[in-house]
């Protein structure tokens, strides 16, 4: 990769299932949250040039723990895939338990220093994604969003839905980059890298 991480290096540690089995907050963390459906567990492969590091699954909402991923020998610097929000069929309960897992989580978490976004470019800024934005917002995090499956738009057409994104932005007045991404064609891939890298390297 071209930064000064080598997020290629990324392995499992931990999942936790609720808010006491989350790691010492210690060290520096990068976390991806996205709507489910929206490539998250896609782009994180990409991102650290693995087939498996997050599980992909045909079935949306299958991830309800909060994963944890040294990407050092001492996971001082860690990669958290948060659980994918917004998939209709699973039971309430299931979304409750989602709902105050992740906002324990964000709940002074001190070693967090960036949020990674994921949203379907052909869909972006849900309500749920702006609900997501809003934690964000109330713990004071800086966010990188990627704009995936941009693949399936064609290339004019991707650049004007981020051209658009980002004017919406700047007039809500939301501390947030954007950029599109394809985890199939690697579009992106550099620059998410630089972003994350800057992130983890910013204790």
């Amino acid at each position: 990769m071209t930064g000064p991480v080598d997020l290629s290096r990324a392995t499992f540690l931990r999942g936790a299932a609720k808010v006491g089995q989350l790691l010492p907050d210690v060290g520096v963390e990068v976390a991806f949250a996205g709507r489910s459906n929206a490539g998250k567990s896609s782009a994180i492969n990409a991102l650290t040039a693995s087939k498996a590091l997050a599980r992909i699954s045909k079935t949306p909402g299958r991830t309800r723990e909060i994963n944890f991923f040294r990407v050092d020998e001492l996971a001082r610097r860690r990669l958290v895939d948060l659980p994918g929000y917004g998939y209709a069929k699973v039971p309430r309960s299931v979304k409750q338990h989602w709902v105050s897992l992740v906002e324990g989580y964000f709940a002074g978490r001190r070693s967090l220093h960036g949020v990674v976004v994921i949203m379907d470019v052909r869909r972006p800024f849900t309500e749920l994604d702006l609900q997501m934005l809003g934690w964000c917002a109330r713990a004071q995090l800086a966010v990188h969003v990627l704009l995936t499956k941009a693949d399936k738009l064609s290339r004019g057409r991707a650049a004007q839905v981020l051209d658009s994104e980002r004017r919406r932005a700047a007039r809500e007045s939301w501390n947030l980059t954007l950029q599109l991404f394809s985890a199939t064609r690697g579009l992106g891939l550099d620059e998410a890298r630089r972003q994350i890298g800057h992130w983890l390297l910013s204790d």
